[in-house]
């Protein structure tokens, strides 16, 4: 899509340009996206897909650069303290920038040291379970559980982790108690479940649902209000018998604080036009992430949604004395 194509399109998609804005050179160079997690893994995949749509519409490369560590927070510290033109942006989701902040001591806050961009997809977890684990469906799950509570397992990618914090969240809400088991991520965690070392998971869609299909793992629930339209068969939690349990691994894109509102307005809108794409969306969909309603694609609204989000985790984070070791 050349440049005039994409002003039109995100004009008439997004209503957001300005004539200012329109007329500025913005972006003259190429724009890093930081990625605060492995090459291969859900948000890196994310953020190449939106990477390369946006290339095509921005009119400049858009790089992605892998800066691991610290669940994300030294790719939230690089990001912080980047330059606020533009040309560096950070992709990240619930757990760097909402559990990271009741988790670590961060040398930056995760919500106003960051200009808020757009809101790219909402992915809900799955609660999964060993292949060989008796239980049919959750409520069978959770009678197991507690009758086995002196032994059950579930694995996590480390204290803090989203599966951590989404695990003691459950045991809140059903009364159940279970050893939780760190490992160095959700990968080695998902292995050793498939291999029925540990017991249990509460894993991002996006990384278990091929092991869903393949049938080496069981899928209880999908931690959302409606099932996935990518497994259809998954009941929801209020189906399965715990409702409330919900938990999304949303991913949103952040600039520097201090970028000027009409640069954030083109990139915003570079966001909108690829969201926009059913090549997109489908990809989005086979990942188990769907791409969020136009009007909570603003910066507004991912900015309220973030603080939402600090308002209900935090609480719990603390209660549960969860820490980063």
């Amino acid at each position: 899509m050349k440049r005039r194509d994409f002003i039109k399109a995100a004009a008439g998609a997004a209503a957001l340009w300005p004539a200012a804005v329109r007329a500025q050179t913005f972006p003259s160079r190429s724009i890093t996206l930081i990625v605060p997690f492995a090459a291969g893994g859900p948000t890196d995949v994310l953020a190449r897909i939106l990477a390369e749509h946006m290339r095509g519409t921005l009119g400049q490369t858009v790089l992605i650069e892998n800066v691991t560590g610290a669940s994300g927070a030294i790719a939230g510290l690089r990001a912080a303290r980047a330059a606020p033109d533009g040309t560096t942006l950070t992709i990240g989701h619930w757990g760097t920038h909402v559990l990271n902040g009741a988790v670590y001591s961060l040398q930056y806050d995760v919500l106003n040291d960051f200009e808020p961009v757009a809101l790219v997809g909402n992915g809900p977890q799955l609660i999964i379970g060993k292949p060989k684990l008796p239980a049919k469906d959750l409520k069978e799950l959770i009678g197991w559980l507690k009758e086995n509570s002196n032994k059950a397992t579930a694995g996590t990618a480390g204290p803090g982790s989203g599966a951590h914090v989404a695990g003691v969240f459950f045991q809140n809400l059903t009364d159940t108690s279970f050893a939780f088991v760190p490992y160095r991520g959700a990968g080695p965690a998902l292995n050793d479940l498939m291999a029925g070392q540990i017991d249990i998971m509460f894993d991002q869609a996006t990384n278990s649902l091929p092991q869903v299909r393949g049938g080496t793992v069981k899928a209880y629930a999908v931690t959302s209000r409606t099932r996935l339209a990518s497994a259809p068969d998954i009941p929801t939690v209020d189906e399965a018998g715990v409702p409330g349990l919900y938990i999304a691994y949303w991913h949103a894109i952040w600039a520097p604080k201090n970028t000027p509102a009409d640069v954030v307005a083109i990139l915003n809108a570079a966001v909108r036009v690829a969201l926009a794409d059913p090549a997109v969306q489908r990809r989005f969909l086979e990942l188990g992430q769907e791409t969020p309603p136009p009007d909570k694609q603003t910066p507004a609204a991912l900015k309220e949604h973030q603080t939402a989000e600090i308002a209900k985790w935090w609480p719990i984070v603390k209660a549960a004395n969860i820490r980063a070791e």
